[in-house]
């Protein structure tokens, strides 16, 4: 972080002499390995190591961002010169501007958000020892044709954000994964299905064996689809797949689309959206999760916030810029990248979980269409119709019959997001910790 934040200094102070009425910086310096296996041998390895810097300078209502990945003082500034007269260019914007000094983040503990577990990094032979392992777990499953690929792989992250307006800040974080696709049967009559999971810190990775071995028996379940029936029934929607669901709420009300006016929920702050006793949470500080982070890419302090409480929407997602043109509070929720201005963005979200298992809520919807993978995808953001392509398993008087692929689910989102039931199988470590979600009365077009 030391050589980070005098790389943040230079690139200021580039910014001041090349003239830059006020800038920031994001810098981003990253390793990453990847190995992937296939028949029991090597058949793809990769590392990649670098470094890329952002800077946003403003002058007065106009801002420009440029970024190189080259961190020489003549590139710095070569960049600082660029993006001066880039924004002279630029259309004048009365919502952009870095945040006050007195909205900054102050006081963060990085250690409590356990983001880096800071262990010795396993070497890419034990990478593909793991996933040599996931392969022949899937293999060993009756039924798998083949394991169309088997990868493992580690990044360690380290990023710093600087301003002229005085804020200082920098974290690390790292990710080891493991995944696994599987294909059971043959020519037409294939099918796919995977696994992969991924965890800050290495101790928290579950065993390669397990990963191949459930990818296997996924991809077997597949076995022998067909077309569900034509009608309206109850779907539900797998765990896997569930966080997808709500990632449609999280955009309908995301400060870039209600400022566009592009949105179904655009008027629907303060109204019912969920059903009565579902509450969405953000909690961007929870340990281990890959959307914690101690600040927002402005600077601002990150903190627990109510998106949805007992139904009712409570408030938009907002970066300064957005916030600005509602006349309203930026919500800590800026997303940065090193070629981009800030946008909103959300990080680790929590449904209220049900009482109901999986298993019951496969009782309680009869018959209908249990989805555990999807494809395309045609969503009217104004309107909230929707419509996807789906696949997964059928149920008939609550019991699973078989597979079914090939068909459509369509409906309205804003009726969906009022009619779903939570199971209470969420996976705590994930980013999104979402439910099973069952929904009433979803048409699908099958046969």
């Amino acid at each position: 972080m030391i050589e980070l934040s005098d790389l943040a200094e230079q690139v200021l102070k580039a910014a001041k002499i090349a003239g830059a009425d006020a800038a920031d910086t994001f810098i981003a310096r990253g390793t990453s390995v990847s190995i992937e296996v296939r028949d029991g041998a090597l058949e793809h390895a990769e590392r990649s190591e670098g470094i890329d810097l952002g800077l946003r300078v403003l002058m007065g209502k106009r801002q420009a961002c440029v970024s190189i990945s080259n961190d020489s003082p003549s590139n710095i500034e070569k960049m600082a010169e660029r993006a001066v007269v880039m924004a002279l260019e630029a259309p004048e914007d009365s919502s952009c501007g870095l945040a006050e000094v007195d909205q900054l983040a102050t006081d963060w503990d990085v250690d409590a958000l356990e983001l880096f577990d800071g262990g010795n990094a396993p070497s890419a032979e034990v990478l593909q020892q793991w996933a040599l392992e996931a392969e022949a777990a899937a293999l060993a499953v009756d039924g798998v044709a083949q394991a169309q690929s088997s990868g493992s792989g580690l990044s360690d992250t380290s990023i710093f954000l600087a301003g002229s307006n005085g804020f200082r800040g920098g974290y690390q974080r790292g990710s080891y994964s493991t995944s696994c696709v599987a294909i059971s049967g043959e020519g037409s009559a294939m099918e796919r299905d995977y696994c992969g999971e991924a965890r800050s810190h290495l101790m928290d990775l579950p065993d390669a064996t397990y990963i191949g071995q459930l990818a296997g028996e996924r991809a077997v379940a597949r076995m022998g689809a067909t077309r569900p029936p034509t009608g309206a029934f109850p779907v539900l929607f797998d765990e896997r797949i569930a966080a997808g669901l709500v990632g449609h709420l999280v955009s309908a009300i995301n400060g870039s689309a209600i400022v566009r006016g592009a949105s179904y929920l655009k008027d629907a702050l303060g109204e019912q959206v969920l059903p009565n006793g579902m509450s969405l949470i953000e909690n961007p500080q929870r340990p281990r999760a890959a959307g914690s982070r101690p600040f927002d890419g402005e600077g601002l302090p990150s903190a627990d916030r109510i998106i949805v409480k007992d139904g009712v929407l409570q408030s938009w997602t907002l970066d300064l810029a957005t916030a600005r043109k509602l006349g309203m509070d930026s919500t800590g929720n800026a997303s940065r990248g090193v070629s981009n201005p800030p946008s909103p963005s959300t990080g680790n979200l929590a449904l209220t979980q049900g009482e109901h298992s999986y298993e019951e809520l496969i009782l309680k919807m009869g018959t209908g269409l249990i989805i555990t993978s999807m494809i395309g995808s045609t969503i009217n953001p104004n309107t909230g119709d929707y419509s996807r392509g789906a696949s997964g398993l059928w149920v008939e008087n609550g019991e699973i019959t078989g597979p079914v692929n090939q068909c459509t689910v369509a409906g309205n989102l804003r009726d969906m997001l009022m009619s779903i039931t939570p199971a209470n199988d969420a996976r705590g470590h994930l980013s999104r910790v979402v439910p099973s979600l069952l929904v009433e009365g979803l048409t699908i077009a099958g046969a």
